[in-house]
This record gives structure tokens, sequence and C-alpha cells, in this order.
């Protein structure tokens, strides 16, 4: 692989359609391959610009978080796994690679996704299609409120998975990829469990308020680009459309930040592919490869804490487990589950 691969990525800041009020099952779907549908020209008109202004071609386009859905809001799990969770080898992926085909670049988005292994399930799914239109990469939601994650079964899923299922990098023409969903931003473990398995950038797909403020989701973007020497793409919904919350409350501050953690690019409110920048591998490979205090890839001493992390159990694998079968909760079951860690914390004094 060689290292002098310079390009533009884009993170394309588009407004989510809700299903939630879509009367049946055909009626979601149809939207969801319309929205599709409707995704191509946009991405083609950005990248055209993009090349023309920066002079590099678009070879990654980011989406935002659950586009072709929005959340589930209080349809049940099972209902909602078959009104709107697509299957891997589904038609909207059939769309979304031929979309990838026609545009000859990397696409990297998020879709709730049902599993054959977990029936009655969802799970938040992250996935980048390259441009021969195969998914290169899929990676499941670890750390959720409200969704079931792999976590909740994690027995099983790692039999079927294993860990390079759990953490998958994708390593590509145009550099090492690896999935962050929406606020685990905030979890600096699974940015670095993804940086120690080679990834040089991070596709982040979010649906978060949007403020000119400091959000915590903008600390947590600039902080895990610094801290892992990668790159983040960051591309948030600009609003949830046939939805009863007000169009704008996930809207804005998508951004393409640097290996030093440095914002190159942001946008403001409103669909728009504004948040551009061009990745520069050669420069990050150099950076990770050189002695230096700012190598902080290489000076990590992981085994320092190897032990603090196995013997201190906070929110327990396998909530979803019981006598070897797959449980499917009901959706205020995340919540008590979560009330239960905090009085275990409390009685072990943790917090």
């Amino acid at each position: 692989m060689t290292d002098k691969i310079l390009y533009s990525a884009v993170a394309m800041q588009l407004a989510a359609r809700s299903v939630e009020n879509t009367p049946d099952k055909a009626a979601a779907r149809a939207q969801m391959l319309a929205m599709i549908g409707e995704l191509e020209s946009k991405i083609r008109s950005a990248t055209i610009f993009i090349q023309q202004y920066a002079g590099n071609p678009v070879k990654l386009a980011v989406l935002p978080e659950y586009l072709l859905t929005s959340y589930p809001g209080r349809i049940s799990i099972p209902d909602f796994a078959d009104k709107a969770a697509l299957e891997v080898d589904g038609p909207e992926y059939e769309a979304l690679g031929a979309m990838a085909q026609r545009l000859n670049m990397f696409i990297a988005g998020n879709a709730y996704e049902v599993d054959r292994n977990f029936p009655g399930l969802y799970f938040q799914a992250c996935f980048i299609i390259a441009p021969s239109g195969d998914v290169v990469l899929r990676y499941r939601r670890l750390n959720s409120m409200f969704a079931p994650t792999p976590h909740d079964v994690w027995s099983k899923y790692l039999d079927i998975y294993g860990l390079d299922g759990v953490f998958p990098v994708a390593r590509t023409e145009i550099g090492s990829l690896a999935a962050i969903a929406s606020e685990e931003i905030l979890y600096p473990e699974i940015a670095r469990a993804h940086a120690l398995r080679g990834a040089e950038i991070f596709v982040h797909s979010s649906s978060e308020i949007g403020s000119p403020l400091d959000t915590p989701k903008d600390i947590g973007k600039r902080a895990r680009a610094q801290e892992n020497m990668a790159y983040v793409v960051s591309a948030n919904t600009a609003g949830i459309e046939n939805s009863t919350l007000p169009l704008a409350s996930a809207d804005g501050n998508s951004m393409v930040v640097d290996y030093k953690g440095r914002v190159l690019a942001e946008s403001n409110s409103g669909e728009t592919f504004t948040a551009f920048a061009d990745i520069d591998l050669q420069g990050l490979r150099a950076a990770r490869r050189k002695p230096a205090m700012t190598n902080f890839l290489a000076r990590q001493r992981l085994d320092l804490f190897a032990a603090t992390y196995g013997a201190i159990r906070i929110h327990s694998a396998d909530g979803l487990i019981k006598d070897g079968e797959t449980r499917i909760p009901d959706r205020d079951y995340f919540m008590r589950a979560q009330e239960e860690v905090i009085e275990r914390m409390i009685k072990e004094d943790l917090i």
C-alpha cells in the first residue's frame, strides 16, 4: 500500500426521514428506497463542486445516523425490526451498493439492521460500502441507551463473529477505515480498540443537537482524533423529517478533524456538504512512525490498565441472554438495567 494518498472526504449533512408515522411495513420500505434514490444526486453534485473547488477527488462520503428511518421511538423492538430494520442482503443495501458503484466512491452510513442469528432484535449498524458495491465493513453499535447491542448477547455474538467482527477495520486503497456510532464518540475505549487494530480514519454517523457552543460530542470528536492520531469524518443529520420533534432539533456541526485534533471543516445548519477536507494519509503515517512525545499510539502502556478494566464490572454482558436463549426486551428494560447498575455502583462505593 503506497503512502502517497491524498483525497477529499465529505460529511454529508442531510435530513433523516422518520418512518414512525408510515402506515405499514410496505410504506416504510418504499419511503426508504425512495430516499436512497434521492441521495445519489446530492452526493454527486457535492463531489463535483468539491473537486472543482479543492482539486482532489472525493473518495469517501459519510452519511448521518439512521438517515433512512430516524430513531424507533416507542415502537416495540420486534415491530421496528420488522418494519424498518435492514437485512444484510436486502434491497436497501443493494440500492446503496449500486449507488456507490455509479459514484465510484466509498459510502459510509448507519442504519438499524436485523440479524437472522438474533430473531426479534435489531442492532444499530454502521456500514462502509466500497466502489465495487460490496459492504466492506459492518460495525454494530456496542453502547446504546435504548437499543439492543452485541454486548447484550455477548457470549453468543462472540461465538458467531469473533472479536474482529466486533471491532472491524477495513483495509482499503484509501486507508484503514473503522466506524464509530453516534454518542460512542464519547467513549474513548471504542475508538482506541479500533485504532489498536490499525484504524486510520473513523467514520462517525451521528444525529445530535448542534450548537455554536462546544457540545460533548464536538469535544469527543477532537479528542478521539488527537489521542488516536486518526482522522474523524463526522456527519450529523440536518434535522428529522416526519417527526413530532421540531425539524432542526438534531442539526449542524458535521465536521472533519485531522489526526492532530484540528477541525479542518465544519458545517452550519441545514442540508449541506460544507464539511469536507483533504485526507493526508502520508502525513498521518509519518506521524505514527516517528519517535516523538506526540506519538501517542506508540507511547501506550496498555498492560498498566488491564487489571483494573478486568476487575471492575459496570454494565454486565449477556443481559438479554437467559438459560442460553435470547430475550426480547420491552422498551423500558434499558432504563431499568441502568438503574440497577447505578444502585450496585453505589453499594460498591464506585460512585
